[in-house]
């Protein structure tokens, strides 16, 4: 039923019994009266006369109908308003639900809905058209909810660092890269002026938020070198992405000086060898110079030889090629074997060559090869920079595995350079270094063939005092 229809009826229902008491009241104060008139010869004459006479008197009458009419009304209206109580609550009830359940709805319960018991009529209609709105709105809630947990799990799985800005000028989204590349911890949403203030980066996106085409640039954030593309968005605001060139940069240069290094290398020898080649075909050469300078070119020669062995070695286990054999080896063994042609420079240069192999150090697993050009490393450039004293090839084990190195007597490292040692081509002191005949790759062998087996290596040192440089190799079940 229609709720008009239903308010309509409920009225008309009230409006009856209302009538019917108050026209009931009046009809049974007369019918009484009539049935006093009746019964007037019945009664003792004393008494009937003078109700009969009262009965009769116009007045009284009149002021028995009004008050039975007050009381009728009185009791009437009691009975309507309970009645009207009643069918009112038969339609506000259900209208009080249905606030209830927007009020939920407003407060975010999208799992309210309207009772069952509502039907029929605009009400059950309204009910209805809420049932759906809800379900549509819990729908569109977890879509939402999902397209936003889909989005937030590409972004944070970027290596570019997201910025998204928008047209209030308020950082409102950010990744975890974009984080760590602008150093901000700061809840979302957050003002874009507490973004770095590196020119670059507030000039490109003031000039997109103004209207400008996308910019791109590179610029320096801290220590990064970052790529920086800025985009306006289609609602207003900006995104700025940023991808950190900081490795591929570092490679170019190490490309670049590498290059450097090596022709460096490669010409000095080149250059010697030249210059005897030229003076040696002059036929007037003496032959005790002749074969001094064939002694020198030889020498070069076999400089360029091991530069260029160690260069394929080097790149054969970077770009891995070579994959280590690891099995169990007796450390002395190895280092007996790679003292013994070192022994006449050592006595030429008055340099004691010992082995300090520590008990419960004597053996490690590594690959046989690797573990002679490790020592053999080691020991030549300990040799080469003691000029007194001995040089020590030892063990020494730890809780996991088993440090294998050299120990001098020498010149010692600068504290400057011992972070550096283990790079290509570089010397602490590079001409002293090339006088000895140094290549400037074996340090950098060590450290690869160290992290090949899954180990590290480590430099300690003190001027003109010695040096310790040692390679950490797992035990088996740390290696793969």
């Amino acid at each position: 039923m229609r709720l008009i229809q239903r308010l309509f009826l409920q009225s008309v229902v009230v409006m009856l019994v209302f009538g019917v008491a108050v026209l009931g009241a009046i009809e049974w104060r007369v019918q009484h009266r009539l049935e006093l008139r009746k019964a007037a010869p019945a009664m003792n004459a004393g008494a009937a006369d003078r109700e009969l006479a009262e009965a009769r008197s116009d007045d009284a009458l009149l002021r028995a109908i009004r008050q039975d009419v007050i009381i009728a009304t009185g009791a009437a209206l009691m009975l309507a308003l309970l009645l009207a109580r009643m069918l009112s609550r038969q339609v506000t009830r259900p209208m009080e639900e249905l606030r209830d359940m927007a009020r939920d709805l407003a407060g975010g319960d999208l799992t309210a809905r309207p009772p069952r018991s509502i039907k029929g009529g605009e009400v059950g209609e309204l009910a209805e058209s809420l049932r759906q709105v809800a379900e549509q709105m819990e729908t569109r809630l977890w879509e939402m909810q999902s397209e936003e947990a889909l989005l937030v799990a590409l972004t944070e799985s970027l290596n570019e660092g997201i910025v998204a800005v928008d047209a209030r000028k308020r950082v409102v989204r950010i990744n975890e890269t974009g984080r760590q590349f602008l150093s901000l911890r700061q809840p979302l949403p957050f003002p874009a002026s507490e973004l770095p203030r590196e020119p670059q980066l507030q000039e490109a996106m003031q000039l997109v938020l103004s209207g400008a085409p996308p910019i791109f640039r590179e610029i320096r954030l801290a220590e990064r070198t970052v790529t920086l593309t800025v985009r306006a968005l289609s609602g207003g605001g900006a995104v700025l992405a940023m991808y950190d060139l900081t490795q591929v940069r570092r490679l170019e240069t190490v490309r670049s000086d590498f290059v450097a290094n090596v022709s460096h290398e490669l010409r000095t020898p080149l250059t010697i060898i030249g210059g005897f080649v030229e003076t040696l075909q002059d036929d007037d050469v003496p032959p005790e110079l002749r074969r001094q300078f064939l002694g020198m070119t030889e020498a070069n020669v076999q400089r360029m030889q091991r530069i260029v062995d160690d260069l394929l070695d080097l790149s054969r286990i970077e770009s891995g090629g070579w994959r280590p054999a690891p099995v169990e080896l007796h450390v002395e063994d190895v280092a007996a074997e790679v003292l013994a042609p070192l022994q006449h420079r050592a006595q030429d240069k008055g340099v004691a060559l010992l082995i300090d192999i520590a008990a419960n150090a004597t053996r490690v697993f590594c690959d046989p090869t690797a573990a002679g050009q490790i020592l053999s490393n080691l020991a030549e450039n300990a040799l080469r920079h003691t000029s007194t004293g001995s040089v020590t090839l030892f063990t020494q084990r730890d809780e996991a595995g088993v440090w294998m190195g050299a120990r001098d007597t020498g010149s010692g490292i600068p504290p400057e350079h011992l972070p550096r040692i283990f790079e290509r081509f570089y010397r602490a002191d590079p001409g002293r270094s090339r006088e000895a005949g140094g290549t400037g790759l074996g340090l950098s062998i060590v450290r690869h063939l160290a992290e090949a087996h899954n180990g590290r290596t480590k430099a300690e040192s003190a001027v003109g005092v010695g040096s310790t440089i040692a390679v950490w190799l797992p035990t088996p079940t740390l290696i793969d």
